[in-house]
């Protein structure tokens, strides 16, 4: 046999007290300003460039020590 489920009959006098304790209970979010949403994006951007330069500039030098330690010193045939 199945039991049902009582169905709680809630009014609105009932329902507005339990959606104000809600919202006071929640936190308010700060928001930041579009500056300061826009300063963000900026530094995370320019982090984002400055590692790829860095990362490029590691590369390249990695890439110039191996010319040149893979070169055998040339003797003068004079």
């Amino acid at each position: 046999m199945t039991k049902k489920t009582p169905i709680k009959i809630i009014k609105r006098g009932e329902r507005d007290r339990q959606q104000q304790q809600q919202a006071q209970e929640e936190p308010v979010q700060e928001r930041k300003t579009t500056q300061e949403a826009a300063r963000d994006m900026v530094a995370t951007v320019s982090q984002w460039v400055n590692e790829f330069q860095q990362k490029r500039r590691m590369e390249t030098s990695q890439a110039i020590k191996s010319l040149l330690s893979d070169r055998a010193p040339q003797t003068s045939k004079a």
